[in-house]
């Protein structure tokens, strides 16, 4: 079992208090957005055998286990992450694998660096992920309803809203989301700035189930986004509670403090929100326009303890265990890797003790007992 010594990154829409918060250190004034806890290149977890990707590159048999190694090869396939979102981050989505292998070969053959600031795909994996609130937490996920959607457009009362409105009313629910978002994204810059700042002044007036789009408007301005972002369900959870974001589902995190997991994948194309680049045609051929419940996940609490977030995803596990005083020893050795993450309070990983905001690498078939008080958050692998 192994300490993790793990990197912070400074994004520019991170909180500059939530992570210092919950290790219960003093804040920087920096923005602190996403702690990393697994072997991703970019920013891989340290041990006392180095850093995790050179110890499971050394010996991928011991530290991942048959299971894992069969089912994803040599790496570990997710990454574990602290996120603390102060600002908006951008409204994007992510591909499938296959569309991911598509995309990927097609830009290799097309000779652009990885690092071209207009490169979609960074590897040719998918990156579904799941985020689990710490605090009450803020997002977007998934489309409204058309006729939902085209209320919420009305009830601001703007005139170059109009069009978008009678096109969600006058379309099958595919095509008119499709339509509108094509239309929004395609929108003279100009004329959709203009736009933007009606109904922003419109949402700040009205409140209430505006007022995320009137405060997201404010650090977006005359941003497209910001009214593609009133196409999508806005979501609070509450502490414990979680969002899993499949292939093609449009998505942003407003603010909050979460756990989050995912496919080991840097792939995003880009709706808004944000001064990076949007391909507006391969965005189209990626989005699932298809309208839903956001579908809040809480967890299925198990006879001993562990409460699982249940999602149709092979490369990553995740499940919590919040331990009152005098809660028994819990076995948790696993034939797959593990990740544990704690918290709350300063529970027990064998004989290490782990404060709010320090994490473990477990090998697969490592003992591994969990006792102590406190809230530990367990990532591992559904092989």
């Amino acid at each position: 079992m192994d300490r993790l010594s793990n990197t912070v990154r400074p994004y520019a829409w991170g909180s500059t208090t939530l992570i210092p918060e919950l290790l219960g250190v003093a804040p920087t004034g920096e923005p602190q957005a996403e702690m990393w806890m697994g072997a991703h290149a970019g920013a891989p977890s340290q041990t006392g055998r180095g850093s995790l990707n050179d110890v499971i590159g050394a010996d991928p048999a011991r530290e991942l286990g048959r299971p894992a190694l069969e089912a994803f090869g040599p790496r570990l396939p997710f990454l574990l992450k602290l996120l603390a979102a102060g600002a908006p981050l951008s409204l994007q989505v992510h591909p499938d694998r296959a569309q991911a292998q598509e995309g990927f070969a097609a830009e290799e053959k097309a000779g652009i660096p990885l690092d071209a600031p207009h490169r979609n795909y960074k590897d040719d994996n998918h990156k579904p992920e799941l985020v689990c609130a710490l605090t009450p937490f803020d997002g977007l996920c998934g489309f409204r309803p058309p006729v939902e959607a085209a209320d919420f457009l009305s009830g601001l009362d703007v005139d170059s809203l109009k069009p978008y409105v009678d096109l969600l009313h006058a379309h099958p629910e595919e095509a008119a989301l499709r339509e509108v978002l094509t239309a929004v994204l395609s929108a003279d810059p100009e004329e959709m700035a203009h736009t933007v700042a009606e109904a922003t002044a419109a949402a700040e007036r009205l409140g209430g189930a505006y007022a995320p789009f009137a405060a997201t408007a404010h650090h977006f301005p005359g941003d497209p986004g910001v009214i593609a972002a009133m196409l999508l369900n806005h979501v609070r959870l509450q502490p414990g509670e979680a969002l899993f974001l499949g292939a093609g589902v449009p998505h942003a995190y407003l603010g909050g403090l979460a756990v989050e997991i995912m496919a080991n994948s840097d792939n995003v194309l880009r709706c808004g929100l944000t001064p990076k680049h949007v391909d507006v045609p391969e965005l189209l051929r990626v989005v699932r326009f298809e309208a839903g419940d956001p579908g809040v996940l809480r967890p299925e609490a198990s006879p001993s303890g562990e409460e699982l977030y249940d999602t149709p995803i092979d490369e990553f596990r995740l499940s919590r265990f919040v331990r009152p005083e005098g809660a028994a020893p819990v076995d948790l050795t696993l034939p797959t890797p593990q990740i544990l993450l704690a918290t709350a309070g300063r529970p027990n990983a064998e004989e290490l003790t782990l404060a709010p905001g320090q994490s473990v690498f477990v090998p697969a078939g490592e003992k591994a007992e969990l006792s102590g008080t406190g809230t530990v958050f367990r990532a591992t692998v559904a092989v």
